[in-house]
């Protein structure tokens, strides 16, 4: 009997804690998911399962194994669709995740742009604001904005973000323009809790860094929805220029001291570290470089 499948058996078997949703995950009967993990069993000498009537638990060597064999079965489809797909372009899914403004804004027509020359591809973007654990989750491939300290997944830089310091024209008349950073300290500032240190907006003007630290009377885990409550004259807004840039085009809100620029951050691909990445996602990260490059959103 093929290994592979008999491994394939086990992992849900023990990630599903029953053979019969094990069968429906794999598509084949209840009666030839419970032969494979006996045959395997068989041909390793150990028992891998605890069955009782109620569930199946896992014996010590059978925590041994879940603990590898999913990342060796997901390597063996990763090889075998590289081979498929360099003669036949690229298939199966791609499962992404993206900030939530950022993916709205550009991620999700990037990738429209790619699945546009890769028919056969599917796409599964998910939107989140907090870190997704990739393994966890089940995900390829993360756009991320700024840096991260964890050290089990790798980095791919694809652009720079900038940022814009706005606020409405009718909040300016009310409450007056700020000329340098240090009149922050008199207005109401609308905070982006996104952002690594949200309440020290970080400015630079002839190289050299300026950190102000912030009150804000509004507290948003979301650019467009700090833009927002600026346009409603609630506020100055330190934001992204991809979430901003309408705006100010709009006359909806107007930039403030362009004499300090915000400091820029970085657009970064991330994935998990150790294992061989497909042809597919690295396609879509060297996609999402040049389209980062020529794109008009405050990317580049």
């Amino acid at each position: 009997m093929d290994t592979i499948d008999q491994l394939k058996a086990f992992v849900a078997t023990a990630q599903t804690g029953s053979f019969t949703a094990a069968a429906d995950q794999l598509g084949v009967s209840n009666r030839l998911t419970s032969k494979y993990v006996a045959e395997l069993e068989a041909r390793l000498g150990v028992r891998l399962l605890q069955r009782t009537t109620r569930k199946v638990g896992l014996s010590p060597a059978g925590e041994d194994l879940l603990s590898r064999a999913p990342a060796l079965l997901d390597n063996l489809d990763d090889m075998l669709s590289d081979v498929s797909e360099g003669s036949r372009g690229f298939s199966g899914v791609i499962r992404i995740s993206a900030p939530v403004t950022f993916g709205e804004i550009y991620v999700a027509k990037m990738l429209g742009r790619f699945a546009a020359e890769n028919p056969k591809l599917s796409l599964d973007l998910r939107l989140s604001d907090s870190f997704v654990d990739l393994a966890a989750d089940g995900i390829d491939l993360a756009f991320r904005i700024g840096t991260t300290d964890n050290l089990t997944i790798k980095t791919r830089k694809l652009g720079i973000m900038r940022s814009i310091i706005a606020a409405s024209p009718d909040y300016l008349v009310r409450h007056g323009t700020p000329r340098v950073p240090e009149d922050l300290a008199h207005h109401i500032c609308i905070v982006d809790s996104n952002r690594r240190n949200p309440k020290r907006w970080a400015l630079q003007k002839d190289g050299a860094e300026v950190l102000i630290s912030v009150e804000g009377k509004f507290y948003v885990n979301s650019a467009r929805a700090a833009c927002e409550l600026a346009i409603d004259g609630h506020g100055i807004v330190y934001a992204p220029e991809f979430a901003i840039a309408r705006d100010i085009e709009a006359g909806r809100l107007a930039p403030v001291l362009e004499d300090f620029q915000p400091v820029p951050g970085s657009i970064n691909a991330v994935y998990l570290e150790g294992r061989a990445l497909p042809r597919k996602t690295r396609a879509l990260i060297e996609f999402a470089l040049r389209d980062m490059r020529a794109a008009n959103a405050g990317l580049k």
